[in-house]
């Protein structure tokens, strides 16, 4: 009882939550990445954060903003030689005490009250192993550019998200996401075998392998500030780059086809068709586009007229 006989209101515990930080040649932006966190009001978290072998002073701008607010919130910070991206995530998860995973990056930035509507989207749904968030789009400068990554920057069509059968489609068909927007839950990285280190870009990957088990959701609300700047890594303009990047992206389509049934295998070989005539694009074999373009349209016909209701196999990785 309180001094005046009232029962004293029960805070209920919350689930700790893991900022998850890869960082890598951000030193202009990694410390308005972890003021963020202090900003979210969700009272159980931790950040776990690692300096993927910065050749700037990423570093060092890190270990100063852990001697300042250490106390303010638990903080557990490794540096060591560049792995990549996928291979820092896993480590990160590894490290991290939290059954839900937030995932972060060093460029971008949460925005207030995004953890709690994931947390109690997931809470509300024990069924969806990961939810995402849409994103604000600002420059290298913190200036808006636009409300939503996902309407304005990726022109996705919004409605595909409200259903499990929409969401993996969108998924297949064009990956609309940008930023750190995703919570998952720890347990669904043994399901799904973490990041893939063999990829240079593994969230396509990563989600298409969560889709294929039918595991996310979609919360329409910006979680995070997504920064557009002049290094950012999947936005190279460079044309061997981007060639690379494209097959490595139709290898993936090819290999995950079998963790998934009709109309969506079907969708998947008619997205691969889709990436390679990009690449013949770049290439300037233009029969080859041609070639692929026929080959995208009649499979993405074929896969209509199989749609029906929605079935998965289970997912194999």
């Amino acid at each position: 009882m309180t001094r005046d006989g009232d029962v004293p209101e029960v805070v209920p515990c919350r689930p700790l939550v893991s900022v998850l930080v890869p960082a890598y040649n951000h030193e202009d932006f990694v410390e308005r990445c972890l003021d963020s966190v202090l900003e979210e009001p969700y009272p159980a978290k931790e950040i776990v954060i690692i300096d993927d072998g910065s050749t700037d002073a990423t570093g060092q701008r890190i270990a100063a903003w852990i001697a300042r607010h250490s106390d303010e919130v638990p903080v557990e910070y490794v540096r060591r030689e560049n792995k990549g991206i996928a291979a820092t995530l896993n480590e990160l998860a590894a490290r991290a005490r939290g059954d839900f995973l937030r995932l972060g990056a060093s460029d971008d930035y949460l925005l207030p009250g995004g953890i709690e509507a994931q947390v109690d989207y997931l809470l509300a749904h024990p069924g969806k192993w990961a939810v995402i968030g849409d994103s604000l789009v600002v420059d290298r400068h913190g200036r808006h550019l636009h409300d939503s990554g996902m309407r304005d920057l990726h022109h996705a069509d919004m409605r595909l998200y409200q259903t499990g059968d929409g969401i993996r489609r969108a998924v297949i068909t064009q990956w609309a996401v940008g930023g750190p927007v995703t919570l998952v839950r720890r347990r669904a990285l043994e399901r799904v075998a973490g990041w893939n280190e063999g990829l240079r870009f593994d969230d396509w990957d990563f989600f298409l392998r969560l889709s294929a088990h039918d595991a996310i959701g979609f919360i329409d609300r910006p979680v995070c500030a997504y920064r557009i700047h002049d290094t950012n890594v999947s936005r190279t303009r460079d044309t061997r780059a981007r060639i690379h990047n494209l097959i490595e992206a139709r290898d993936v389509a090819i290999r995950r086809m079998g963790m998934f049934d009709d109309p969506y295998r079907t969708l998947l070989l008619a997205q691969s068709h889709h990436i390679g005539a990009k690449i013949a694009f770049l290439q300037r074999r233009l029969s080859a586009v041609a070639a692929h373009m026929a080959a995208y349209a009649w499979l993405t016909q074929v896969s209509r007229m199989k749609s029906g209701p929605p079935h998965r196999l289970a997912a194999r990785t």
